[in-house]
């Protein structure tokens, strides 16, 4: 297995690169996110890999950063999701914006990704939401900077019920109930201990 490759950068284009490694010339397909993060043809460049060995196939596909192999690899982890499917995800949208689109059971934004339509969005969310870690779900439903104040005080509530061990989907459906039940001055204080006694 190819963890990764380093080397001169020979072509760069938005969806693959050419990286020479001691004279062996080796194309990678990146997603768009990790072009953006890419020096100029000439220098030298690291690139985190996967390795993908089909019986009729051998690509490489590139990431500049390890957040972006993860959930790469853990939408391979969906059934009916390839690598293409996967670097499209990625070069649609941010990696905080996939973790929290999952987390948040956001099927319109997963539907947006090229490739994917609402039935494989559904199964995403449902595959992967528990298996994102608690780290992992408290960084993205901190990651949207500007949402409305009721919707801050439904994730800084999502925020406490995780670290009180509850499963995200949980939480987001407990903090949402207790939302809509309280009046709109109520502070997140309030939201916490009203979706706490609504369980």
């Amino acid at each position: 297995m190819i963890t990764f490759l380093e080397g001169c950068l020979e072509i760069k284009q938005p969806a693959r690169v050419v990286l020479n490694v001691s004279g062996v010339g080796y194309e990678v397909f990146i997603p768009l996110s990790s072009y953006d993060r890419l020096p100029t043809p000439g220098q030298t460049a690291r690139i985190l890999t996967y390795d993908c060995i089909r019986e009729d196939d051998h690509l490489l596909f590139g990431f500049m950063t390890e957040a972006e192999r993860t959930v790469f690899l853990l939408l391979l982890n969906v059934s009916g999701i390839g690598p293409k499917i996967a670097m499209s995800a990625l070069s649609g949208l941010s990696v905080r914006d996939i973790k929290q689109a999952i987390v948040e059971g956001d099927v319109k934004r997963l539907s947006s990704i090229s490739g994917v339509g609402k039935k494989m969005a559904e199964r995403i969310v449902v595959e992967l939401r528990d298996r994102l870690s608690a780290g992992e779900a408290l960084e993205a439903v901190a990651g949207a900077q500007d949402d409305a104040p009721a919707d801050q005080r439904a994730k800084d509530a999502v925020l406490a019920l995780i670290s009180l061990g509850y499963k995200q989907a949980d939480a987001w459906k407990m903090a949402r109930a207790a939302l809509a039940a309280l009046p709109e001055t109520a502070a997140t204080e309030d939201l916490i201990r009203a979706a706490l006694t609504s369980k």
